[in-house]
C-alpha cells in the first residue's frame, strides 16, 4: 500500500530471433564473425557513408540493403558476406535462426543485468515509507544472488537515512545554547524547547488530514513553524524573566508575561495563518506542493498557538521554581553606572551608593516606622 503506480519496461517473455553462429564453420570458411555481425547491422540496419552537393543542397548517403531483401527474417540467411580471400560466403553456411522468447532489452548497472522499477509513494505515505517497504519486500522475497539498488533521489535519500533528524538536533542544541546564554541559566531554556513539539505534532495532524505527505515541502513549512513557535515561547519567557528580575515573585511574573503577551501573539499568529490559507486551497501546476508546505505551517501554528500560550507559563512556573535562587552569573553591581554615586559620611570615608540600595534601606525604615 506505500506504492502507487509501479511500472516497468522489463520483459522477459519478448518474442524475437536469436542468431546462433557456428565458429568453427565460420573459421574454416574465412569468415570473421566481428566482420560478419558488421556487415549484418549495415545490411539490416543502415550506415551513413558520406554526402555529396547536387543543385546547391547537401544529399546524405546511407548504406543498406533493399527492402526486398530484408523484410523477412528469413530472408537474412540469402544475404552475403566476404571473407579473408575476397569470396561470398552465405550466411545460411555457418549461422542460423530460433524464435525464442527473451527480454526486449539488456540493461546493466555496475556492470549486473538489471530491470529498473519506477514508482511513487502512495497517498499519506513518504518517499522514506516508500523505500522501507520495497527494502522489507526484497528481504523476504528476493532469492539468493539477487539485490536492489537505488538512483536519482531515492540513492540520495537512501545513502543519507536520518541524517535530516541529525541535523534537527545539532539545530536545537544550538538554539539551546544561545536561550541559556541570555536566560543565564541551562533550565529556563527548556520552558521555550518543550512547548515546539505541541506545534509540531499539529502539523503532522494537519499533514494526514489533508492526505499529504511529509516530503521537502513539508520539512520546509516545519522549519519555518519551530521558528514562529520560539518566537512565541520566547516573548513570554524573556518577559517574565524581565519581571522576576525587577523583584516580582515568580507566580506574579509567570501571570504578568501570560497576560502581557496573549494578545500580541494571538494577531501575529492568526494573521500567519491567514496567510497560509491560500496555499492550502492552491490548485493547478505545483498545488501539491503548495498545499504541503502551507499544510504543514498552518496546522502546526493552530495547534502551538493555542496550546502554548495556556502550556508555555505552565513550563516557566515549573522550571523557575527549580532554580529559584540560582543564576548562571551573579553580578557584583546590576545598576547603570549613572544611577550610582558617592556618599560620604561625616568622617569623610567615601561610600559607593545606588538608587535602589537607598529605596530599600528608606522602605525597611517605613515599615520600622510602622511597626513601632
Amino acid at each position: 500500500p506505500e506504492l502507487t503506480g509501479l511500472f516497468t519496461f522489463y520483459a522477459a517473455n519478448y518474442p524475437q530471433y536469436e542468431m546462433i553462429i557456428d565458429n568453427q564453420v565460420a573459421m574454416q570458411k574465412g569468415v570473421s564473425i566481428g566482420k560478419a555481425i558488421d556487415n549484418l547491422n549495415i545490411l539490416i540496419g543502415s550506415t551513413y557513408e558520406q554526402g555529396f552537393i547536387r543543385f546547391g543542397r547537401f544529399f546524405k548517403v546511407f548504406a543498406q540493403a533493399a527492402p526486398e531483401y530484408r523484410r523477412y527474417p528469413t530472408d537474412l540467411t540469402d544475404l552475403f558476406v566476404k571473407n579473408e580471400e575476397g569470396e561470398m560466403v552465405p550466411y545460411s553456411s555457418f549461422m542460423r535462426f530460433e524464435k525464442r522468447l527473451g527480454p526486449n532489452e539488456i540493461t546493466r548497472y555496475n556492470m549486473y543485468n538489471s530491470a529498473a522499477i519506477r514508482g511513487l509513494p502512495a497517498g499519506g505515505y513518504t518517499s522514506g515509507d516508500a523505500i522501507t517497504a520495497i527494502q522489507e519486500v526484497a528481504r523476504e522475497t528476493l532469492p539468493r544472488g539477487y539485490d536492489i539498488a537505488w538512483e536519482g533521489l531515492s540513492y540520495d535519500e537512501a545513502q543519507r537515512g536520518n541524517e535530516a533528524l541529525i541535523i534537527f538536533l545539532v539545530v536545537l542544541i544550538f538554539v539551546y545554547l544561545v536561550l541559556a546564554a541570555q536566560y543565564e541559566s541551562f533550565v529556563l531554556p527548556l520552558a521555550v524547547l518543550l512547548s515546539l513539539p505541541v506545534g509540531v505534532l499539529g502539523s503532522f495532524l494537519m499533514l494526514k488530514a489533508m492526505g499529504l505527505a511529509n516530503d521537502v515541502y513539508a520539512q520546509i513549512g516545519i522549519i519555518m513553524l519551530i521558528g514562529l513557535l520560539g518566537k512565541n515561547a520566547v516573548l513570554i519567557v524573556e518577559f517574565a524573566v524581565q519581571k522576576q528580575r525587577a523583584g516580582a515573585t515568580i507566580l506574579e511574573a509567570t501571570i504578568e508575561g501570560a497576560k502581557a503577551r496573549f494578545r500580541p501573539i494571538l494577531m501575529t499568529s492568526f494573521a500567519f495563518v491567514a496567510g497560509l490559507i491560500p496555499l492550502v486551497v492552491a490548485s493547478g501546476a505545483g498545488a501539491i506542493g503548495n498545499r504541503t508546505i502551507g499544510s504543514s505551517a498552518l496546522g502546526g501554528m493552530l495547534v502551538g498557538t493555542v496550546i502554548g500560550v495556556l502550556v508555555i507559563p505552565g513550563l516557566y512556573f515549573v522550571f523557575a521554581n527549580l532554580i529559584k535562587g540560582r543564576t548562571l552569573i551573579n553580578d557584583e553591581w546590576d545598576e547603570p553606572i549613572s544611577e550610582e554615586f558617592v556618599r560620604k559620611d561625616r568622617e569623610g570615608s567615601a561610600t559607593r551608593e545606588t538608587v535602589s540600595r537607598l529605596r530599600a534601606k528608606l522602605k525597611d525604615l517605613l515599615n520600622l516606622k510602622k511597626d513601632q
